[in-house]
């Protein structure tokens, strides 16, 4: 009887481990199935596809893949790996907050996590063939593949300037026609009007030596009120004639009396 009554819970809890061990399993592999059926995050692995098959063109007898030609593949592998690599450090923290959110989907994040890892065995991968090709060399593969992303970078930069370097040469040309016309019409502009101020200098001078002139009055009765011009040298010939004439006159009256 005691026996029987120590059955019964364990019989139960071996059920109840046994369904939970089943469960997770079952979770498990549903999960990972899922995750196969993901599509990845990174398109084809161009480079690592070259350099594999260069390997396998090198196990075989009949062709012999030169050395150099490895390494520049691996190299590109390498290069290729490191751009990956970037792109999973920016996006990765800008993904987790928009997860956080709501804002994305558990799907796209799952995606990038898998990209993680596999980049990751791909890096140790390429560290290993690089120590196989050459000693110690995959210390300083990656700093290499750095190096040469940051040229290409910039010789894409350059190549979108050039690109716009036509365009910016006609809106300069534009800009520069338009201007000298501005400044052309301007010039038009000052031309005409110091034109017409040249006659309105003219009659001013012509006009000044006339009012310098004094006037004179002919006459002194009413009927006959008219302005006469009278050149400075009478003006002064008559004056000296009515002071001579007032002069005699007093020397007569002095002699009389």
């Amino acid at each position: 009887m005691q026996f029987l009554s120590l059955l019964i819970p364990i019989a139960y809890l071996g059920i109840l481990i046994g369904s939970l061990a089943t469960f997770s399993h079952l979770y498990r592999q549903r999960q990972i199935k899922s995750k196969l059926r993901l599509a990845p995050y990174f398109p084809t692995h161009t480079s690592r596809n070259v350099y594999l098959s260069l390997l396998h063109m090198q196990d075989s007898e009949d062709v012999k893949v030169p050395e150099t030609v490895l390494r520049a593949a691996l190299l590109a592998r390498a290069v290729e790996d490191w751009q990956r690599i970037q792109e999973i450090r920016t996006r990765k923290p800008a993904l987790a907050q928009l997860l956080q959110r709501g804002v994305v989907g558990d799907e796209i994040f799952q995606r990038l996590q898998r990209a993680e890892t596999e980049i990751e065995l791909e890096v140790k991968d390429v560290m290993n063939e690089a120590n196989a090709l050459a000693p110690n060399w995959g210390n300083h593969i990656f700093q290499s593949a750095n190096e040469m992303l940051l040229n290409k970078m910039l010789r894409d930069k350059l190549e979108v300037v050039k690109a716009t370097l036509p365009a910016e040469q006609e809106a300069w040309a534009a800009q520069r026609e338009k201007s000298r016309r501005e400044l052309e019409g301007d010039d038009v502009v000052a031309a005409a009007a110091a034109q017409e101020q040249q006659p309105q200098q003219r009659s001013t001078e012509t006009s000044t030596p006339e009012k310098e002139k004094p006037l004179l009055k002919a006459g002194s009765s009413d009927e006959d009120g008219v302005m006469v011009e009278t050149p400075a040298a009478e003006v002064a010939a008559t004056a000296a004639g009515t002071g001579g004439s007032s002069a005699n006159k007093s020397k007569k009256k002095k002699g009389k009396n």
